[in-house]
């Protein structure tokens, strides 16, 4: 049985919570499911690694006879996939949800395949993120009547590419260019309000699956908006730049995750207003200047801080790992250059002993404050 279940059951009996002979009942509970919920992990492994060999197979066989195939064979197979994969997830739905769950997964995945097949077959390359958009419509559709967490996962990806595809090409059709930190304030924003999709307490698999998704993407997300708003204010902002397309980024990329976050966090969504301006302060500040470190590093405090309010431990780690990065990135742009080469290397020794040691002792106060609480 797991060690920090044991030191709650203990805690509580000698809190007076439970009794002792609950408690025994609790233990002995949890020591009979242990192999169901390993077993449950090993089950989605299987599963996922017998799609993956599925689709491998699928898509070996089409592309040894595809010269061999009509057109309208080659869609007729596609759609024959799609229905495939969703009439064999609907029928295990009751003997088994896990593979109901892979199967619509993979159908929803092949639908986009269909799409883009249909594309290159009828010549509708005039404008390719309608493919994306009706893959995005086809993910939604599969989220409201299915409501599976990979249906959510494919619907939170789908959507913002979708919309960075239909950027892309209206900047091309227009023949110029805008700053990038239009977008990278959108990703940056909308990774944040996937990885804050939960408030409190024990999420839903899709929230859940928003979280994870969030969290892998916000680091990525942080460096691009750092990135990009450096050179913006290298380059400065030019006035032939047109002002209708101005407005509609900046109010997609703002305002987007900010109606979102009050879908999923509801009146909690204030804290993502507060993003939203942080945010939109970062880019205006100077690249090189010592501002910009301090307003980073304010930012993942408060990402820490937000953590702690709704008692996550996710965002404490990623506001540590955040801050940690601002004060590396600081040392090599505004002191190391200043120190001699042996100097310098000290110097990094100790700020990675010394401020390690420092972050991983508050985190670990913060997050012990979250068990205590929780327990």
């Amino acid at each position: 049985m797991a060690e920090q279940l044991t030191r709650f059951v203990e805690r509580w009996v000698d809190a007076g919570i439970v009794d002792a002979p609950t408690a025994a009942r609790i233990r002995r509970f949890e020591a009979e499911h242990a192999d169901s919920a390993r077993w449950r992990w090993s089950t989605w492994v299987a599963l996922a690694f017998g799609g993956l060999m599925l689709a491998a197979g699928v898509l070996l066989f089409v592309s040894a006879h595809w010269d061999e195939m009509s057109p309208a064979a080659r869609l007729g197979l596609v759609l024959l996939m799609v229905t495939i994969f969703h009439a064999g997830g609907a029928m295990t739905t009751r003997t088994s949800p896990v593979t109901s769950t892979a199967l619509h997964t993979m159908g929803t995945v092949v639908l986009g395949a269909g799409i883009y097949l249909a594309g290159q077959i009828f010549n509708l390359d005039e404008h390719w993120p309608a493919g994306l958009m009706l893959w995005a419509l086809g993910a939604a559709i599969g989220w409201a009547v299915l409501g599976q967490w990979p249906q959510t996962v494919l619907l939170a990806i789908l959507v913002p590419v979708w919309l960075s595809s239909e950027w892309h090409v209206l900047l091309m059709e227009r023949a110029i260019w805008l700053p990038e930190c239009i977008r990278a304030s959108g990703e940056l924003l909308l990774a944040l309000t996937y990885f804050t999709a939960v408030r409190s307490g024990a999420p839903g698999a899709s929230r859940r699956a928003l979280v994870w998704l969030g969290g892998i993407a916000l680091l990525p997300a942080t460096a691009y908006l750092a990135l990009s708003s450096s050179f913006l204010f290298v380059h400065g902002v030019h006035p032939e730049w047109p002002t209708d397309l101005l407005v509609i980024g900046w109010s997609v990329a703002l305002g987007l995750p900010l109606l979102l976050a009050f879908v999923l966090r509801g009146s909690g969504a204030w804290t993502n207003l507060l993003a939203t301006v942080w945010v939109t302060l970062a880019t205006r500040l100077d690249a090189g200047g010592i501002a910009v470190f301090a307003w980073w590093a304010l930012g993942a405090t408060g990402l820490v801080a937000w953590g702690v309010s709704d008692t996550r431990r996710e965002r404490i780690n990623m506001g540590v790992v955040i801050f940690a990065v601002t004060v590396t990135a600081f040392y090599f742009s505004h002191v190391m250059d200043q120190l001699g080469r042996s100097a310098s290397l000290v110097g990094l020794g100790l700020l990675s002993l010394v401020g390690g040691w420092v972050l991983e002792r508050v985190r670990r106060q913060l997050v012990s404050q979250l068990q205590g609480g929780l327990a």
